[in-house]
């Protein structure tokens, strides 16, 4: 008996080693005082203090926050600092919970506690499921992430997470620190050393409550990193920030024990200036009141390269690992070829940029092609990084499994001169045509300086064809995608290989497309059209396009399509002539 009794201790004790002592809310009392730790500078956690001003009950759904004075160290001078988010509280040597939130433009250190019970329930809570497949920007993915709402005057905010990029250029920072806001991030340019971190992982043991870390959304040639403070260490668990980063839920995010370069005292938000220096884990969680990690274990990362070459200076080579995110990672690549683009070639005024490039899935699903061309007259480079990151971000945010991205290869060529070539004029003859009889097309294309390029197509009539009016269109390939796919787009893919097969199937822009169609109402099954069919069938298809299965398109039945090529040249615009078909 005495053994067993032995063993039933030994057990409970390997259950209680590494757990924090607790001081919970209900025991919170005004006028106490405690201690909090995080780092000022270099590696050293350093201790601060803490007074408790009261608990505010219910300020937000089933949350409470402890609200305290903080004083101690620099914090005189600095306030409140962003970097401090997750420094641990503990009154009389027991942990309290963790510094989270502040006030805007507070002329004294007072920050709100995340009590440490909310944090530590963090396990407990519900997994959403992957939401329903829609098409995905950057711009609406960002949406997808809660938003945080402006804060009223005098307010008490999360404090903003401070993200750091390092390679970045200050076009791409100036253009994107608006999403980057509205995520609660705030951008900083040259505070961090970026470059590439040791592979090795480094000693998990060696994080203490108060350590700062950095969440690396990027690291390479060009990193991205979030940085704040461990709340608490636990075996292989790690809490921090006290509030969320971006709300993604279950995510896998690289972070890194981060060292504290120094203090910018700011009369806005004061903030630390760190730098990462060695792998410790992942973070698996990302919730309204903590992150979640487990120390030791390895992302899985996407291997990102770009390069980028004019022809008349040298080629740049950027090699990166990106988090795998459907929501972060097609932002990030968006910022990543922006800046690749902005750091050698220009962002304003004409240009014409060649994109190749795929997306390779790590299981055995086709890879996504990338291969476009985009020119214009003003933030072409725009367009080219949002033209890539689009396809992905719907492919990412589909949910299936099978499409997580295993790496993502750009090949960009620049010219500083503008290829479009503009649909001017559209001819058919004859304008009368038997069944069986050839259709002439004359496309005419204008470019710049005056320049015109003509192109012919010829369409045969079928035998049997109905007489009446024959439409011939001739447009760019965003106005053909928009005819074809718009069903596709509004429908939930079936699987994996679909969504890939739908998105390579996208029209290149450096080719016209003629369009033969007929004003007969066409019906439109997962990309497939169904022209003018039997009344029996057009009802069964009336009463699946309640159900949102189907749609009925407008622009009537698409009898056939020829693609005419203009070279290296973008083409713009869409014209329609009429052919009559007689009997």
């Amino acid at each position: 008996m005495a053994a067993h009794r032995w063993i039933f201790y030994l057990i409970v004790a390997s259950k209680l080693i590494g757990q924090p002592a607790i001081f919970p809310l209900k025991d919170v009392r005004t006028g106490q005082h405690g201690i909090g730790r995080t780092i000022f500078s270099g590696n050293k956690v350093e201790e601060f203090q803490v007074e408790v001003l009261g608990v505010l009950e219910n300020l937000g759904p089933k949350q409470s926050i402890i609200l305290a004075r903080l004083s101690g160290g620099p914090l005189e001078q600095t306030g409140v600092m962003q970097g401090m988010s997750g420094s641990p509280v503990y009154i009389d040597g027991r942990l309290a919970g963790a510094v989270a939130l502040g006030f805007s433009f507070a002329k004294e250190p007072i920050a709100g506690i995340r009590p440490i019970e909310e944090m530590l329930a963090l396990n407990d809570q519900q997994r959403p499921a992957n939401p329903a497949a829609r098409w995905f920007t950057p711009a609406g993915a960002l949406e997808a992430v809660a938003r945080r709402p402006e804060p009223v005057a005098g307010g008490m905010v999360e404090i903003a997470t401070p993200i750091s990029f390092s390679g970045f250029t200050e076009t791409t920072l100036a253009h994107f620190a608006p999403q980057l806001k509205t995520l609660g991030l705030e951008p900083v340019q040259g505070v961090s050393s970026g470059g590439n971190l040791p592979p090795k992982m480094g000693n998990p043991a060696g994080l203490r409550p108060g350590d700062m870390i950095a969440v690396q959304l990027l690291s390479g040639d060009f990193s991205i990193g979030a940085e704040g403070t461990v709340t608490q260490v636990s075996g292989k668990q790690v809490y921090a920030f006290g509030h969320r980063f971006l709300s993604v839920g279950d995510t896998e995010l690289p972070f890194a024990r981060a060292e504290v370069l120094t203090l910018l005292p700011n009369l806005a938000n004061s903030f630390k200036i760190s730098s990462a220096r060695e792998w410790m884990g992942t973070i698996t969680q990302d919730r309204s009141t903590s992150i979640y990690g487990e120390l030791g274990r390895k992302a899985a990362t996407v291997a990102l390269a770009i390069s980028v070459d004019s022809g008349t200076r040298p080629k740049y080579s950027y090699q990166m690992q990106m988090v795998n995110d459907r929501v972060l990672s097609p932002l990030i690549l968006q910022m990543a070829m922006f800046s690749a683009i902005d750091a050698t070639e220009r962002t304003l005024g004409m240009g014409s940029f060649v994109v190749r490039g795929e997306v390779v899935f790590q299981q055995n699903i086709p890879s996504l092609r990338l291969d476009n061309t985009y020119a214009g007259d003003f933030n072409v480079p725009l367009q080219a990084s949002l033209g890539v990151s689009s396809p992905l971000a719907y492919a990412m945010g589909t949910g299936f499994d099978a499409l997580k991205v295993k790496s993502v290869n750009l090949a960009i060529s620049a010219s500083e001169k503008r290829r479009v070539l503009q649909i001017d004029q559209v001819t058919a003859s004859p304008k009368e045509v038997h069944p069986g009889e050839r259709v002439e097309v004359a496309i005419t294309l204008s470019g710049e300086n005056g320049d015109e390029l003509l192109k012919t197509a010829t369409y045969t009539v079928p035998v049997g064809a109905p007489a009446g009016p024959l439409m011939f269109t001739v447009a760019d390939a965003t106005t053909a995608n928009t005819f074809d796919y718009q069903q596709i787009v509004a429908a939930t893919p079936k699987s994996p290989t679909q969504v890939v097969t739908f998105l390579n199937s996208l029209r290149p822009n450096t080719h016209a497309y003629l369009r033969v169609w007929r004003n007969d109402p066409a019906y439109q099954v997962l990309g497939t059209d169904l022209p003018d069919p039997p009344p029996s069938v057009a009802l069964i298809l009336a009463k699946a396009q309640a159900a949102q299965q189907t749609a009925l398109i407008a622009r009537g039945s698409k009898i056939d399509e020829v693609e005419i090529d203009a070279g290296n040249a973008v083409i713009a615009g869409a014209k329609t002539v009429q052919v009559d078909v007689k009997e």
